[in-house]
């Protein structure tokens, strides 16, 4: 037979289109083909493949013009996981095992030159976008994707450590498909989904009661948060140790964190189920914090999917960078368009920004002298748009702790202790609005409030004398909503929006 058509999977987000791999051989001029629209890295696999064939004690058809196929032509495809389907399709279209067994498999793998197999990026992705499409299928991939795969429900998953434990799977004498025919060749077990990994306490930050707060009304209600304050204050620990207040995730936002690591390349299973903390320098770009790329790739705000993005040294990212921020602080996805298709990420993340005051850091210090002048401060203050700081919530100072009161071992409340808090204003939330504060929207937020008369006098007073735009209003009113759970009150009282109204602060600069 001189045709053979193999079934693999591409990547497109989470989404993981069907690629059939067809490969003929004719007679003519000796040479490897590949075609439909593939990268640099899939165009790679002709050399990978004729020497994997050829140091597995194959034999490659030298003296054939093969063509190889990647259908559909439109798709663009990229990495080396098409060099197994790539090379199985060249022993079936040469004979040399039994085409027929290749229905109803699907492959995926990179080849080294000695035919082991490496693992290839977004297995879990791939495994999960099949039982959505509820396509019937089975996976071959490399040992380590396959592990990673089989985390997925309900998936049937199988692992190979060589070209031949496949090959042997498939000669034309093989009866049935055995997984116990070798140790290179095995149906992957659901593995066991449980973190090992712990977070850092909160109780290892002394003092900076008004910040935990803030974080506290942040993680209970899911809003961003920028931290004000000098070097040294405490602001990064505070971040770092942020993830740990969260409720744990559910079993749909654990796989769905999973497949975005899968996709990155940075998934590990010992972290199964923790919310991440994405901390990229304040030199990344605009692609590497939102996405980008051809085909598109997602970035750091999809990495911290149901976890929390921080971003040290705010003003010093590049301007463009946080001005794409806009839309996922809003809607919790990022689309990346190009002129032949776009690709949409989930982005639901929690955002921690920390900054100092000004160039130096120590505007507005007790304990050291600013040497920046106002100007200066105005110029490094305003690197942050009005728009962007619109869409943080919570806007709060961590000042400096004087050195009495971090040497003090006064008891500090643990993450498990302030969570137990949150978890519980989270659900009465749940149970009145099926959502989180941050995400009431229109109409939802008008009749989920319950704002007393006082409060809402409050709220239109505020709102009048401190130049609020619609969008800040309604920021301060779901957080007043949180403060609200958090203090188990059916109602929002002006003591609750008074709270709200110290968090909505924009930046100020003035003179020393």
């Amino acid at each position: 037979m001189s045709l053979a058509c193999v079934q693999s999977r591409a990547l497109l987000g989470l989404q993981a289109p069907s690629v059939t791999v067809e490969v003929h051989l004719a007679n003519g001029l000796p040479s490897l083909s590949l075609v439909g629209l593939a990268d640099l890295e899939v165009k790679e696999a002709r050399e990978r493949v004729r020497c994997a064939i050829a140091n597995s004690g194959l034999e490659f058809p030298n003296n054939k013009r093969i063509t190889v196929n990647l259908a559909p032509a439109d798709l663009p495809k990229d990495s080396g996981r098409f060099d197994l389907p790539i090379a199985l399709g060249i022993l079936a279209a040469s004979g040399q095992i039994d085409a027929k067994k290749l229905q109803g498999w699907e492959f995926a793998g990179e080849l080294s030159l000695s035919g082991a197999l490496r693992p290839v990026r977004g297995a879990l992705a791939t495994s999960l976008a099949l039982q959505m499409q509820h396509a019937a299928v089975r996976l071959v991939l490399p040992m380590e994707s396959a592990a990673e795969a089989a985390c997925a429900p309900q998936a049937e998953v199988y692992g190979a450590q060589h070209l031949l434990d496949v090959v042997a799977q498939l000669l034309p004498c093989t009866a049935t498909l055995d997984p116990t025919t070798s140790a290179g060749w095995q149906r992957m077990p659901a593995p066991p989904v449980t973190a090992h990994a712990t977070l850092a306490d909160i109780s290892d930050v002394k003092g900076q009661a008004s910040a935990k707060r803030a974080l506290e009304i942040a993680a209970a209600g899911q809003h961003g948060v920028l931290m004000v304050g000098p070097p040294g204050s405490g602001k990064s620990m505070l971040a770092q140790r942020f993830a740990g207040l969260l409720p744990p995730m559910s079993a749909h936002e654990a796989l769905e964190s999973a497949a975005i690591a899968s996709l990155c390349g940075r998934f590990k299973a010992d972290q199964w189920g923790l919310r991440r903390t994405a901390s990229p320098h304040h030199t990344a770009s605009a692609v590497a914090l939102v996405g980008g790329g051809s085909p598109p790739k997602p970035g750091e705000i999809s990495y911290a999917h149901h976890g929390t993005l921080f971003l040290d040294e705010f003003p010093e990212f590049a301007r463009n960078a946080l001005e794409a921020l806009r839309e996922p602080l809003e809607t919790g996805r990022i689309t990346i368009a190009r002129a032949a298709h776009s690709t949409e990420f989930p982005a639901q993340f929690q955002l921690i920004a920390a900054m100092n005051p000004c160039p130096c850091g120590f505007w507005g210090s007790t304990q050291r002298a600013c040497r920046c002048t106002p100007d200066q401060v105005a110029r490094y203050q305003g690197k942050l748009s009005g728009p962007l700081l619109d869409r943080i919530d919570l806007h709060i100072e961590v000042a400096a702790l004087p050195a009495q009161e971090l040497l003090s071992a006064s008891n500090e409340e643990s993450s498990t202790t302030i969570r137990s808090r949150i978890v519980q204003a989270r659900e009465r939330a749940m149970a009145r609005q099926a959502c989180s504060n941050q995400q009431l929207q229109g109409d939802a937020l008008d009749r989920f409030l319950h704002l007393q008369d006082s409060a809402h006098q409050l709220v239109r007073k505020a709102g009048e004398r401190l130049g609020w735009s619609a969008r800040a209003t309604h920021r301060a009113l779901r957080v007043a909503r949180t403060i609200a759970d958090l203090a188990h009150s059916d109602t929002i009282a002006s003591t609750h929006v008074a709270e709200a109204m110290q968090y909505r602060r924009a930046l100020l600069h003035t003179a020393k």
